[in-house]
């Protein structure tokens, strides 16, 4: 039999307790927004963190989920990649942490970074990491998002977009196909419109930094094109499509980035595939950043409109920089 195959065997997610509506982020910020959030964008609330909570705490207990429903220990784990944006620290690795807290010893563990669309990057690059390694059996590939953090509560322009939450994948073996196929696509002339400029080695938070940019924080510098998702994700699904030999019409499940309810719609119409195949979450947890993907397609199985065994799934997901991912699976769990 051959065990040379990566599959998705179990998700988990994770979100804080603390419920944000849009009337509160409203009170902040000091201007009227939710019925525009709702119409446009489809966010109708959304979770922040409690002062003593951090990315970690949110990636620990959606994995701890996710290896339970598994049927694996966590000191089964090969490898654990945490993708993130919003990490614990900028160094050491917020994987780091994680392996320690779930007692993963047998784990090498690291951070990836490709903003939003970075827990599709991170199952390619763990597929990947499966089929070259002969010895490995498990990984964990995890998002973690702590964008509240960030907030610059008088830019009417994010402060009401972000919520807080994790979500996690195992990954295992099979005697089937599993990953079929995937596609990654970055246009690097984006990477200075949107993102958290403070903090690094190109404005360090020095006191003199923070006096002129203020503390790090998430800001839209210029506008990206009006329909950049519209127009390129329905390119690089195309392309995943066509490196898997499937066209749209053998998937059976399609799960966005989950910003926009209104941009998944339109997509979903241009590529002439019914609503009922994709499913989000963004109107109770807002916009989770990289591991939102995973998180709609935990939410979906726990109600019960989660992929059948031999069906398709097609993630597809874009971030700051701009990079967008597309990632094909066979469900085999």
């Amino acid at each position: 039999m051959n065990q040379l195959h990566p599959v998705i065997l179990a998700t988990g997610s994770a979100v804080p307790d603390r419920v944000v509506t849009n009337a509160e982020v409203d009170a902040l910020i000091g201007a009227s927004t939710d019925a525009w959030l709702v119409a446009n964008v489809g966010i109708r609330e959304r979770r922040w963190l409690a002062p003593d909570q951090t990315t970690s705490d949110l990636v620990v207990l959606a994995a701890q989920r996710a290896l339970a429903r598994a049927g694996v220990d966590a000191a089964q784990l090969d490898l654990i990649i945490v993708s993130t944006d919003t990490p614990d620290m900028l160094s050491p690795a917020t994987a780091t942490v994680v392996q320690h807290r779930l007692g993963a010893i047998n784990a090498a563990a690291w951070d990836l970074n490709a903003a939003c669309a970075g827990w599709v990057v991170a199952l390619d690059q763990a597929a990947r990491w499966l089929q070259s390694e002969p010895a490995a059996r498990h990984v964990l590939v995890a998002g973690g998002y702590a964008m509240s953090r960030f907030l610059d509560l008088r830019d009417k322009k994010t402060a009401n977009l972000f919520g807080d939450g994790a979500g996690a994948a195992v990954l295992g073996r099979g005697d089937q196909a599993g990953w079929l196929a995937s596609r990654v696509v970055t246009i690097g002339a984006y990477h200075d419109a949107l993102g958290i400029y403070g903090g690094g080695a190109a404005r360090p938070s020095t006191a003199a930094a923070i006096a002129q940019y203020g503390a790090p924080h998430v800001e839209f510098v210029r506008p990206f094109p009006r329909n950049f998702n519209t127009e390129v994700w329905p390119r690089v699904i195309d392309e995943a499509l066509q490196r898997a030999g499937l066209g749209l019409a053998d998937v059976d499940h399609i799960f966005f980035t989950q910003l926009n309810l209104r941009t998944i719609e339109a997509v979903m119409q241009q590529l002439g595939q019914p609503l009922g195949k994709t499913h989000w979450v963004m109107d109770r947890w807002g916009y989770t950043g990289s591991p939102c993907v995973v998180m709609a397609l935990d939410d979906a199985i726990s109600g019960g409109r989660g992929p059948q065994p031999g069906q398709v799934v097609l993630f597809c997901a874009s971030g700051g920089g701009i990079t967008v991912a597309v990632s094909l699976w066979r469900w085999v769990a």
